[in-house]
C-alpha cells in the first residue's frame, strides 16, 4: 500500500480539451504520492524517492508472513512473478505519463480510452477499497504494538481503533501530513526493511526451503493474490508525470531506478523471511520483528512497534484524506450522491465524505475485531479492487499506446497476469463488479435527472426598465394633468398599444 498525498484527490484536470461541468466529466483518480508545488520540477533523485515511497507501504510489514502461510517457500515465486509483472506495468504508466502528462493519472488514461463512465468506475473502485485498506493498515500497527508489550488480539484491536479514530479526527479538522513527512516515513520503512534483511542474512538455512512447493502451484497464485497489496503503487505514481521537466526523458529513468530499489528490498525480504524463520514465517504476525530479533534480540520489539505505529498512522491519515476528497469529487461530477460534494472545494474539509468513510471503517473494524475477517482477508479484498484499477490502466494503455510494439505486447502479458490474480480472488472478485454497478447507476441517474425547464426552454422575458429609488425626502416627479398615468405609461413608443 502506498503513502500518498492528501490533496491530490481534489479537482483533477479533465483530459478533454474543453472542460464540462456536466456529470460526464471524469472523476479524479486515487490519491497520488506527495508532489512538489507547481513552481518546482522533479529531479531524477527526487522523482525516484517519490516513486519508491509510492510503491512501499506499511502493508509490507505483514505481507511476508501472509505469503509464507499461503505457499511456504514457493511464495518466493509469487514475489518474483509480481516483480516481473511490475516491469511492463511501470513502463506502460511511464509511457502514458510521458504522452499525457496530467495529474489525473489512471482516471485520465481510462477517460481518454473508454469515456467518463469507465473513469467514474475507477474512482469507485478506489473509494470502495479505502475503508478496508485503512483498517488493514491500522491493524498492522496494532499487531506490532501488541506483540511488543505482550497484549492479545483485543489489545491489537484497541490500538488499531485508536489509530483510526486519531486519523479521522485529524482529517475532520483538515490536518494532513506534509509531503516531507510522508517521504521521511517512506525512507524510514526502506531502512527498516534493509536492516531486517541484513540482520537475518547470517541465519539463512537451506533446509528451510524444502519442501519447496508444499501446497502445489495453486498456492503460488493464492500468495500472489495477497502480495498484490504491495505492488499497487505504480498507478498512484503516474499522477506525478506532469511534475517532471521532461517526462519523456525522466520517467523511464525514474521507473528503472525504482524497480531496482523495490526489487532488491522485496526479493531480499522474501528470501530471508523463508530462509531465516523457516516454518515459523507462516505463524508469526510480525515478521520484521522476528527477523530483527535474530541479531538484535528483544530490543528490536519496541523499535519495530514504534516504526509500525508511525507508518500505519501516516498511511491511514493520508488515504482517508485523499479518499474523502475523491468522494466529494465523484459527487460533484454526478457519479455519487450530490450531498457528498459539500466541502470538496479547495481549502474546505469534505466532512460528509469523510463521515461515510468513517462508517465504513467502523463496520469493517467491527467485523475484524470479532475475528470474522482477519488481516489476510482484508488485504486480499483491497488487492482485488486495486488490481481492477491496474487492469483498467493496462487496458487503456493497449488502446492509447502504439500497437504491436514490444511495450504493447508486454502490456498484454501484464494484463493477463493481473486478470489471473483477479480470477484467483475467489468470491472477492464480486467486489469490483458490484462497485462498477453502483458507479453506473449513479452516473446514469444523475445524467437523466435534469430540470424540466432545461428540456423545454422557455422564451426569456423582456427586461424591464429599472425604477429610480425614491428617497424619503425626495419629492415625486411632476405629473402632467392632460396625460394621466396609465398602466403602460412607462412603456416606450414602440411598446405602446396602437390606441
Amino acid at each position: 500500500m502506498t503513502v500518498q498525498r492528501a490533496h491530490s484527490a481534489s479537482a483533477v484536470p479533465s483530459p478533454s480539451p474543453t472542460p464540462s461541468p456536466s456529470p460526464s466529466s471524469d472523476p479524479p483518480a486515487p490519491p497520488a504520492p506527495p508532489a512538489p508545488s507547481s513552481g518546482r520540477r522533479l529531479t531524477l533523485g527526487g522523482g525516484t524517492a517519490l516513486y519508491v515511497g509510492a510503491v512501499l507501504g506499511p502493508g509490507v510489514l505483514a505481507l511476508p508472513a501472509l505469503a509464507a502461510a499461503a505457499a511456504g517457500p514457493a511464495s518466493i515465486l509469487a514475489w518474483a512473478a509480481l516483480l516481473a509483472t511490475c516491469v511492463p506495468v511501470a513502463a506502460c504508466f511511464a509511457a502514458l505519463g510521458a504522452r499525457f502528462p496530467d495529474g489525473g493519472g489512471v482516471a485520465t488514461y481510462v477517460h481518454r480510452a473508454f469515456g467518463p463512465r469507465a473513469a467514474a468506475t475507477v474512482g469507485w473502485w478506489f473509494y470502495g477499497s479505502v475503508p478496508v485498506g485503512v483498517v488493514a493498515g491500522a491493524w498492522i500497527g496494532g499487531q506490532y504494538t501488541a506483540a511488543a508489550v505482550g497484549w492479545d488480539r483485543t489489545g491489537a484491536a484497541a490500538v488499531a481503533a485508536l489509530l483510526l479514530a486519531a486519523a479521522i479526527a485529524a482529517n475532520s479538522q483538515g490536518l494532513h501530513l506534509s509531503s516531507r513527512i510522508q517521504l521521511l516515513l517512506a525512507g524510514l520503512l526502506a531502512v527498516l526493511l534493509l536492516a531486517a534483511v541484513i540482520a537475518a542474512a547470517p541465519h539463512l538455512r537451506t533446509a528451510h526451503f524444502t519442501p519447496f512447493l508444499p501446497g502445489g502451484w495453486h498456492s503460488v497464485g493464492s500468495a500472489a493474490g495477497v502480495l498484490f497489496f504491495g505492488f499497487v503503487g505504480w498507478e498512484a505514481a503516474s499522477h506525478l508525470s506532469a511534475e517532471f521537466a521532461d517526462p519523456r526523458r525522466d520517467l523511464p529513468r525514474v521507473t528503472t531506478l525504482t524497480l531496482i530499489v523495490v526489487g532488491v528490498l522485496y526479493l531480499g525480504l522474501a528470501v530471508t523471511t523463508i530462509g531465516a524463520l523457516g516454518p515459523g514465517a507462516a505463524t508469526t504476525e510480525t515478521p520484521l520483528t522476528a527477523l530483527l530479533t535474530l541479531s538484535v534480540g528483544d530490543a528490536a520489539r519496541p523499535v519495530a512497534a514504534v516504526v509500525a505505529l508511525f507508518l500505519s498512522f501516516g498511511a491511514v491519515n493520508t488515504y482517508l484524506a485523499g479518499a474523502a476528497r475523491l468522494g466529494a469529487a465523484l459527487a460533484r461530477d454526478g457519479a455519487a450522491p450530490r450531498w457528498l460534494a459539500r466541502g470538496g472545494a479547495p481549502g474546505e474539509v469534505p466532512r460528509r465524505s469523510l463521515a461515510v468513510l468513517a462508517v465504513g471503517c467502523a463496520l469493517v473494524g467491527a467485523v475484524t475485531a470479532t475475528g470474522a475477517a482477519g488481516l489476510d482477508r482484508l488485504m486480499r479484498a483491497t488487492s482485488t479492487c486495486l488490481a481492477a484499477v491496474t487492469l483498467a490502466g493496462l487496458l487503456a494503455a493497449l488502446t492509447l499506446l502504439p500497437r504491436r510494439t514490444p511495450l504493447w505486447w508486454a502490456a498484454i502479458g501484464s494484463a493477463a497476469v493481473t486478470s489471473t490474480v483477479l480470477i484467483l480472488s475467489g468470491p472477492l472478485l464480486l467486489i469490483p463488479p458490484a462497485l462498477a454497478v453502483v458507479a453506473f447507476c449513479f452516473h446514469t441517474f444523475q445524467a437523466r435527472r435534469k430540470p424540466e425547464d432545461s428540456r423545454t426552454p422557455q422564451k426569456p422575458r423582456a427586461p424591464q426598465r429599472p425604477r429610480r429609488p425614491r428617497g424619503p425626502g425626495r419629492p415625486s416627479p411632476p405629473q402632467k394633468a392632460q396625460k394621466p398615468q396609465t398602466p403602460w405609461a412607462s412603456q416606450t413608443k414602440s411598446e405602446k398599444s396602437p390606441g
